[in-house]
C-alpha cells in the first residue's frame, strides 16, 4: 500500500511541476494538494510508529497542506503561508525531540547552527520587514533538521534515516524558495523547489 500511495503522490507532484511551468494554475490547484492528501494517507496507514509520532507527522502535514493551500491562493497571503509552515515545523520537532535521558550532541548541532546563520544571513539585508518572521522561520526549520539527524545518530535503522533525509529536503527546498522570494527569481527555482518539497513530506510520512 505505501508503495502505491508513494507512486501516487509522486505522480501527482510531477504533474504540479509540469503544469506550474506550463502556467496552467487549475491544475496545479488540483495535483499540488492532492499530493500533500496522499502523503498523508501514507503515514495515516503505516503501523510502525508510536501513536504519538503518527500524529505529530500526520498534524505537521496538515498544517504544510494549509499552507500549500494558502499560497496557491491569488493574493498569495506569505505572511499566513509562513506561519502554517512554521506550525508544520513546530509539529516536527516535537515528533523528533530525544527520548528522555538523550540529547543532541553540540558537535551535531554546530553545523546547523552555522547554516542557518549562513541562509539568514544572505537574506537580511532584503527582508525589511520580513526580517522577525523570517528569523523565526529559519530558526524552526534548521531545529527541526538538528533534531531529525541526531534522533538518526540516536537510534539508527532505515526510518530514522528517512526523516533525516526528509528534513534536509525540506531545508534546501525552503533555503531555494527563501532565494528566489527574497534575493533574485531564477527559472529553476520551482523545479528545484518543489522537486525537494514532495520528497521531502514524502520521506517524513515514510518514516511513520
Amino acid at each position: 500500500m505505501a508503495i502505491v500511495l508513494s507512486a501516487a503522490a509522486m505522480a501527482c507532484a510531477a504533474l504540479t511541476i509540469l503544469f506550474d511551468y506550463r502556467g496552467k494554475r487549475l491544475f496545479v490547484y488540483v495535483f499540488k494538494p492532492s499530493a500533500i492528501v496522499i502523503i498523508m494517507l501514507v503515514a495515516a496507514s503505516a503501523a510502525h510508529a508510536s501513536p504519538a509520532y503518527r500524529a505529530y507527522i500526520l498534524a505537521g502535514l496538515a498544517a504544510s497542506l494549509a499552507g500549500d493551500v494558502l499560497l496557491m491562493l491569488p493574493k498569495k497571503p506569505f505572511v499566513a503561508g509562513l506561519a502554517c509552515f512554521l506550525i508544520a515545523h513546530g509539529f516536527y520537532i516535537l515528533a523528533f525531540l530525544p527520548a528522555p535521558g538523550h540529547r543532541v550532541a553540540p558537535v551535531l548541532m554546530l553545523p546547523f547552527l552555522v547554516l542557518g546563520l549562513l541562509v539568514f544571513r544572505t537574506l537580511v539585508p532584503v527582508l525589511g520587514r520580513m526580517k522577525f518572521p523570517v528569523m523565526i522561520y529559519v530558526a524552526a526549520i534548521t531545529a527541526m533538521a538538528c533534531l531529525a539527524a541526531a534522533r538518526f545518530v540516536d537510534l539508527g535503522g532505515t526510518r530514522t534515516l528517512l526523516a533525516f533525509a526528509g528534513a534536509i529536503f525540506f531545508l534546501a527546498s525552503d533555503s531555494v524558495l527563501a532565494y528566489d522570494r527574497f534575493v533574485g527569481r531564477f527559472r529553476a527555482a520551482q523545479l528545484i523547489i518543489l522537486g525537494t518539497y514532495f520528497p521531502a513530506q514524502l520521506l517524513i510520512a515514510l518514516s511513520v
